[in-house]
């Protein structure tokens, strides 16, 4: 099992176009055995300490494995709507890892 932690960096003003993205991507990753853990939108007073940019969105998701996160990133449908991605989103910070 792959677990990946993403900090996704949203431009200002794209939100609604990065949840437009989600609304799509999210369903989508069932097809591949991806998972939503948890998809959190933290607070500004819930940061103790840290860098100045705080991410929009924190996910939290599972794969069974890398090949199949690979599947999902090249899906057509997918790739039909990364457009709305690539116009929201300033950055992405991955961590990829396994349960202990």
């Amino acid at each position: 099992m792959l677990y990946i932690t993403q900090l996704i960096y949203v431009k200002q003003g794209k939100e609604d176009v990065f949840q437009e993205f989600e609304n799509q991507a999210i369903p989508l990753m069932e097809k591949y055995t991806g998972k939503l853990i948890q998809r959190l939108r933290p607070e500004v007073s819930a940061y103790v300490d840290g860098e100045d940019q705080k991410p929009y969105e924190i996910h939290i998701i599972s794969f069974d494995s890398e090949d199949k996160l690979k599947e999902f990133m090249k899906d057509d449908t997918r790739l039909k709507f990364k457009h709305l991605k690539d116009e929201s989103v300033e950055s992405i910070l991955m961590f990829k890892g396994e349960k202990m």
